[in-house]
Protein backbone atom coordinates (compact mmCIF):
# COMPACT_ATOMS: atom_id res chain seq x y z
CA UNK A 1 0.00 0.00 0.00
CA UNK A 2 1.76 3.66 -0.93
CA UNK A 3 1.89 5.93 1.80
CA UNK A 4 0.09 8.23 0.51
CA UNK A 5 -3.26 6.62 -0.74
CA UNK A 6 -6.32 6.52 1.36
CA UNK A 7 -8.80 4.67 -0.25
CA UNK A 8 -12.72 5.00 0.23
CA UNK A 9 -14.52 1.91 1.52
CA UNK A 10 -16.34 1.58 -2.11
CA UNK A 11 -13.14 1.46 -4.06
CA UNK A 12 -11.61 -0.59 -1.44
CA UNK A 13 -13.92 -2.99 -1.95
CA UNK A 14 -13.66 -2.94 -5.75
CA UNK A 15 -9.90 -3.82 -5.18
CA UNK A 16 -10.40 -6.52 -2.98
CA UNK A 17 -12.94 -8.06 -5.43
CA UNK A 18 -11.68 -7.40 -8.80
CA UNK A 19 -14.21 -4.77 -9.62
CA UNK A 20 -13.22 -2.18 -12.47
CA UNK A 21 -12.72 1.03 -11.02
CA UNK A 22 -13.17 4.37 -13.16
CA UNK A 23 -10.77 7.79 -11.83
CA UNK A 24 -12.41 11.17 -12.05
CA UNK A 25 -10.79 14.18 -11.64
CA UNK A 26 -11.70 17.04 -8.94
CA UNK A 27 -10.51 20.50 -10.66
CA UNK A 28 -13.77 19.65 -12.29
CA UNK A 29 -15.58 20.18 -9.40
CA UNK A 30 -13.44 23.01 -7.86
CA UNK A 31 -12.57 25.09 -10.88
CA UNK A 32 -14.49 23.56 -13.53
CA UNK A 33 -18.01 24.38 -13.11
CA UNK A 34 -20.31 26.69 -10.56
CA UNK A 35 -21.69 25.28 -7.30
CA UNK A 36 -24.19 23.09 -7.19
CA UNK A 37 -23.88 22.22 -10.96
CA UNK A 38 -20.21 20.81 -9.76
CA UNK A 39 -21.45 18.95 -6.96
CA UNK A 40 -24.82 17.52 -8.50
CA UNK A 41 -23.00 16.78 -11.70
CA UNK A 42 -20.15 14.80 -9.37
CA UNK A 43 -22.42 12.61 -8.01
CA UNK A 44 -24.21 12.23 -11.16
CA UNK A 45 -21.19 11.16 -13.05
CA UNK A 46 -20.12 8.88 -10.38
CA UNK A 47 -23.49 6.83 -10.03
CA UNK A 48 -23.61 6.39 -14.15
CA UNK A 49 -20.49 4.73 -13.91
CA UNK A 50 -21.97 2.32 -11.00
CA UNK A 51 -25.12 1.90 -12.93
CA UNK A 52 -22.81 0.65 -15.77
CA UNK A 53 -20.78 -1.86 -13.93
CA UNK A 54 -17.96 0.18 -12.53
CA UNK A 55 -17.05 1.95 -9.71
CA UNK A 56 -16.12 5.31 -9.27
CA UNK A 57 -13.10 6.89 -7.68
CA UNK A 58 -12.87 10.60 -7.45
CA UNK A 59 -9.42 11.77 -6.68
CA UNK A 60 -8.44 14.62 -4.79
CA UNK A 61 -5.46 15.57 -1.83
CA UNK A 62 -7.06 15.83 1.53
CA UNK A 63 -5.15 16.18 4.87
CA UNK A 64 -1.95 14.86 3.33
CA UNK A 65 -3.43 12.09 1.51
CA UNK A 66 -4.16 11.06 -2.16
CA UNK A 67 -7.98 10.54 -1.26
CA UNK A 68 -8.88 7.78 -3.99
CA UNK A 69 -12.80 7.82 -3.71
CA UNK A 70 -14.47 10.61 -1.77
CA UNK A 71 -17.54 10.96 0.61
CA UNK A 72 -20.26 12.97 0.28
CA UNK A 73 -18.77 15.62 2.71
CA UNK A 74 -15.81 15.56 0.83
CA UNK A 75 -17.69 16.35 -2.58
CA UNK A 76 -19.09 19.45 -1.11
CA UNK A 77 -16.00 20.43 1.04
CA UNK A 78 -14.14 20.52 -2.91
CA UNK A 79 -17.21 22.20 -4.47
CA UNK A 80 -17.44 25.44 -1.63
CA UNK A 81 -14.27 25.67 -0.98
CA UNK A 82 -12.11 29.08 -2.48
CA UNK A 83 -8.95 27.40 -1.03
CA UNK A 84 -8.93 24.39 -3.12
CA UNK A 85 -5.67 24.45 -5.00
CA UNK A 86 -5.24 23.17 -8.77
CA UNK A 87 -3.25 20.50 -8.80
CA UNK A 88 -0.72 19.08 -10.96
CA UNK A 89 2.59 17.14 -11.04
CA UNK A 90 4.88 20.43 -10.11
CA UNK A 91 2.22 21.00 -7.62
CA UNK A 92 1.81 17.24 -5.95
CA UNK A 93 4.53 17.07 -3.59
CA UNK A 94 3.76 20.97 -2.23
CA UNK A 95 -0.42 19.84 -1.28
CA UNK A 96 0.48 16.75 -0.12
CA UNK A 97 3.60 17.81 2.30
CA UNK A 98 1.22 20.93 3.64
CA UNK A 99 -1.20 19.24 4.32
CA UNK A 100 -3.57 21.50 1.65
CA UNK A 101 -6.56 20.71 0.20
CA UNK A 102 -6.22 20.19 -3.77
CA UNK A 103 -8.16 19.45 -6.43
CA UNK A 104 -6.65 17.11 -8.90
CA UNK A 105 -6.32 18.11 -12.86
CA UNK A 106 -5.61 16.02 -15.60
CA UNK A 107 -1.87 14.75 -14.84
CA UNK A 108 -2.01 14.70 -11.20
CA UNK A 109 -5.16 12.24 -11.54
CA UNK A 110 -3.19 10.29 -13.63
CA UNK A 111 -0.14 9.91 -11.28
CA UNK A 112 -2.02 8.99 -8.72
CA UNK A 113 -4.28 6.72 -10.81
CA UNK A 114 -1.54 5.11 -11.71
CA UNK A 115 -0.49 4.41 -7.55
CA UNK A 116 -3.76 3.02 -7.46
CA UNK A 117 -3.63 0.84 -9.71
CA UNK A 118 -6.20 2.14 -11.93
CA UNK A 119 -6.06 2.08 -15.69
CA UNK A 120 -8.95 4.21 -17.10
CA UNK A 121 -9.68 8.30 -16.11
CA UNK A 122 -12.76 9.92 -17.17
CA UNK A 123 -12.67 13.82 -17.69
CA UNK A 124 -14.32 16.45 -19.50
CA UNK A 125 -11.25 17.71 -21.83
CA UNK A 126 -7.67 17.04 -21.68
CA UNK A 127 -5.70 20.55 -21.59
CA UNK A 128 -3.08 21.22 -24.42
CA UNK A 129 -1.08 23.44 -26.24
CA UNK A 130 -2.56 27.14 -26.01
CA UNK A 131 -2.89 29.78 -28.47
CA UNK A 132 0.41 31.79 -28.57
CA UNK A 133 2.88 29.18 -27.67
CA UNK A 134 5.23 29.94 -29.68
CA UNK A 135 5.58 32.60 -27.60
CA UNK A 136 4.12 32.48 -24.44
CA UNK A 137 5.46 28.96 -24.13
CA UNK A 138 2.17 27.48 -22.34
CA UNK A 139 1.61 23.99 -22.80
CA UNK A 140 -0.42 22.01 -20.78
CA UNK A 141 1.46 19.30 -18.08
CA UNK A 142 -1.10 17.12 -19.17
CA UNK A 143 0.35 16.45 -22.55
CA UNK A 144 3.73 15.49 -21.04
CA UNK A 145 2.08 13.44 -18.46
CA UNK A 146 0.20 11.54 -21.88
CA UNK A 147 3.64 10.83 -22.96
CA UNK A 148 4.38 9.26 -20.18
CA UNK A 149 2.21 7.78 -17.35
CA UNK A 150 0.21 4.75 -18.52
CA UNK A 151 -3.49 5.57 -18.16
CA UNK A 152 -6.18 5.77 -20.40
CA UNK A 153 -7.86 9.07 -20.51
CA UNK A 154 -11.44 9.11 -22.01
CA UNK A 155 -12.78 12.54 -22.80
CA UNK A 156 -14.61 14.99 -25.03
CA UNK A 157 -11.20 16.18 -27.10
CA UNK A 158 -9.58 19.57 -26.36
CA UNK A 159 -11.68 23.30 -25.89
CA UNK A 160 -11.58 25.57 -28.90
CA UNK A 161 -9.72 28.06 -26.85
CA UNK A 162 -6.77 26.03 -27.47
CA UNK A 163 -4.79 25.39 -30.28
CA UNK A 164 -6.23 21.83 -31.10
CA UNK A 165 -3.72 21.14 -34.22
CA UNK A 166 -0.48 21.82 -32.38
CA UNK A 167 -1.94 19.75 -29.38
CA UNK A 168 -2.51 16.81 -31.49
CA UNK A 169 1.32 17.65 -33.57
CA UNK A 170 2.62 17.59 -29.63
CA UNK A 171 1.11 14.55 -29.07
CA UNK A 172 2.11 12.58 -31.96
CA UNK A 173 5.63 13.82 -31.57
CA UNK A 174 5.82 12.27 -28.18
CA UNK A 175 4.16 8.88 -29.31
CA UNK A 176 0.53 9.13 -27.78
CA UNK A 177 -1.89 7.61 -29.84
CA UNK A 178 -5.27 9.61 -30.53
CA UNK A 179 -8.32 7.20 -30.96
CA UNK A 180 -11.76 8.42 -31.89
CA UNK A 181 -14.74 6.74 -31.16
CA UNK A 182 -17.82 6.54 -33.57
CA UNK A 183 -16.90 9.03 -35.89
CA UNK A 184 -12.81 10.18 -37.69
CA UNK A 185 -12.88 13.41 -36.21
CA UNK A 186 -11.06 14.30 -33.37
CA UNK A 187 -13.98 15.94 -31.34
CA UNK A 188 -13.19 19.84 -29.55
CA UNK A 189 -15.09 19.29 -26.30
CA UNK A 190 -18.23 21.88 -27.19
CA UNK A 191 -18.50 20.69 -30.82
CA UNK A 192 -18.27 17.23 -31.91
CA UNK A 193 -15.91 18.18 -34.97
CA UNK A 194 -12.18 20.03 -34.65
CA UNK A 195 -11.33 19.74 -38.14
CA UNK A 196 -8.76 17.25 -37.39
CA UNK A 197 -8.75 13.69 -37.09
CA UNK A 198 -7.77 11.68 -34.58
CA UNK A 199 -5.52 9.04 -35.36
CA UNK A 200 -7.34 5.94 -34.73
CA UNK A 201 -11.04 4.95 -35.21
CA UNK A 202 -11.95 2.26 -32.32
CA UNK A 203 -15.87 2.57 -31.56
CA UNK A 204 -16.22 -0.41 -29.39
CA UNK A 205 -14.83 -0.73 -25.56
CA UNK A 206 -13.45 -4.63 -26.77
CA UNK A 207 -11.17 -2.98 -30.18
CA UNK A 208 -10.36 0.06 -27.63
CA UNK A 209 -9.21 -2.05 -24.88
CA UNK A 210 -7.38 -4.76 -27.56
CA UNK A 211 -5.16 -1.61 -28.67
CA UNK A 212 -4.55 -0.34 -25.19
CA UNK A 213 -3.66 -3.63 -23.57
CA UNK A 214 -1.55 -4.51 -26.92
CA UNK A 215 0.62 -1.12 -26.56
CA UNK A 216 1.91 -1.67 -22.63
CA UNK A 217 1.94 -5.34 -23.79
CA UNK A 218 4.74 -3.74 -26.02
CA UNK A 219 6.30 -2.16 -23.41
CA UNK A 220 5.22 1.41 -25.01
CA UNK A 221 5.35 3.48 -22.09
CA UNK A 222 2.60 6.24 -22.08
CA UNK A 223 -1.13 6.99 -21.83
CA UNK A 224 -4.08 6.69 -24.42
CA UNK A 225 -6.72 9.60 -25.51
CA UNK A 226 -10.09 8.15 -26.10
CA UNK A 227 -11.93 10.92 -27.66
CA UNK A 228 -15.66 11.12 -27.53
CA UNK A 229 -17.95 13.18 -29.54
CA UNK A 230 -20.49 15.35 -27.32
CA UNK A 231 -23.76 14.20 -27.98
CA UNK A 232 -25.43 15.72 -31.20
CA UNK A 233 -28.67 16.87 -29.34
CA UNK A 234 -25.79 18.96 -26.69
CA UNK A 235 -23.32 20.12 -29.24
CA UNK A 236 -23.18 23.85 -29.62
CA UNK A 237 -23.44 25.73 -33.41
CA UNK A 238 -19.25 25.09 -34.12
CA UNK A 239 -18.94 28.61 -35.93
CA UNK A 240 -20.82 30.12 -32.58
CA UNK A 241 -18.31 28.85 -30.00
CA UNK A 242 -15.48 29.58 -32.05
CA UNK A 243 -16.92 33.44 -32.29
CA UNK A 244 -17.93 32.99 -28.55
CA UNK A 245 -14.01 31.64 -27.91
CA UNK A 246 -12.15 34.58 -29.91
CA UNK A 247 -14.25 37.27 -27.63
CA UNK A 248 -12.84 35.45 -24.10
CA UNK A 249 -9.83 35.02 -25.55
CA UNK A 250 -9.27 38.72 -26.40
CA UNK A 251 -10.74 39.75 -22.77
CA UNK A 252 -8.18 37.38 -20.74
CA UNK A 253 -5.37 38.98 -23.07
CA UNK A 254 -6.78 42.50 -21.96
CA UNK A 255 -7.39 41.53 -18.39
CA UNK A 256 -3.52 39.77 -17.97
CA UNK A 257 -4.89 36.82 -17.02
CA UNK A 258 -2.47 33.93 -17.40
CA UNK A 259 -1.50 30.61 -16.37
CA UNK A 260 -3.90 28.51 -14.60
CA UNK A 261 -6.06 31.27 -14.10
CA UNK A 262 -6.92 31.38 -18.35
CA UNK A 263 -8.88 28.42 -18.57
CA UNK A 264 -10.89 29.12 -15.47
CA UNK A 265 -11.63 32.25 -16.98
CA UNK A 266 -12.41 31.34 -20.36
CA UNK A 267 -14.77 28.63 -19.03
CA UNK A 268 -16.65 31.12 -17.00
CA UNK A 269 -17.07 34.23 -20.04
CA UNK A 270 -18.03 31.05 -22.56
CA UNK A 271 -20.50 30.37 -19.99
CA UNK A 272 -22.03 33.94 -19.12
CA UNK A 273 -21.45 34.68 -23.14
CA UNK A 274 -23.63 31.58 -23.99
CA UNK A 275 -26.17 31.85 -21.29
CA UNK A 276 -25.49 29.05 -19.66
CA UNK A 277 -25.61 26.48 -22.71
CA UNK A 278 -22.09 25.69 -22.33
CA UNK A 279 -22.31 24.21 -19.14
CA UNK A 280 -25.24 22.31 -19.94
CA UNK A 281 -23.04 20.69 -22.85
CA UNK A 282 -20.00 20.57 -20.47
CA UNK A 283 -22.16 18.40 -18.37
CA UNK A 284 -23.47 16.52 -21.15
CA UNK A 285 -19.97 15.52 -22.36
CA UNK A 286 -18.80 14.54 -18.77
CA UNK A 287 -21.73 11.75 -18.37
CA UNK A 288 -21.26 10.72 -22.37
CA UNK A 289 -17.46 10.26 -21.62
CA UNK A 290 -18.49 8.28 -18.11
CA UNK A 291 -20.21 5.36 -20.05
CA UNK A 292 -17.26 5.05 -22.25
CA UNK A 293 -15.29 4.63 -19.87
CA UNK A 294 -16.95 2.39 -17.57
CA UNK A 295 -17.43 0.03 -20.49
CA UNK A 296 -13.71 0.64 -21.57
CA UNK A 297 -12.92 -0.06 -17.75
CA UNK A 298 -14.66 -3.46 -17.13
CA UNK A 299 -13.55 -4.55 -21.03
CA UNK A 300 -9.94 -4.44 -19.50
CA UNK A 301 -11.04 -6.02 -15.96
CA UNK A 302 -11.74 -8.60 -17.86
CA UNK A 303 -8.91 -8.79 -20.64
CA UNK A 304 -5.97 -7.57 -18.36
CA UNK A 305 -3.25 -6.51 -20.32
CA UNK A 306 -0.74 -9.86 -21.05
CA UNK A 307 2.91 -10.07 -19.39
CA UNK A 308 5.47 -8.73 -21.63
Amino acid sequence: MHQFLSFSPEVANARATGKPIVALESTIISHGMPYPQNVQTAREVEQIIRDAGAVPATIAIIGGKICVGLTEEQLEELGNSPDAIKVSRRDLAYVLSQGKLGATTVAATMICAQLAGIKVFVTGGIGGVHRGAETSMDISADLQELAQTNVAVVCAGVKSILDIGLTLEYLETYGVPVVSVGQPGFPAFFTRESGFNADFQLDTAAEQASFITTKWALGLNGGVVVSVPVPAQEAMPKDEIDAITLRALQEAEENGITGKKVTPFLLARIKTLTEGRSLKTNIALVKNNARVGAALARELQEHPCPST
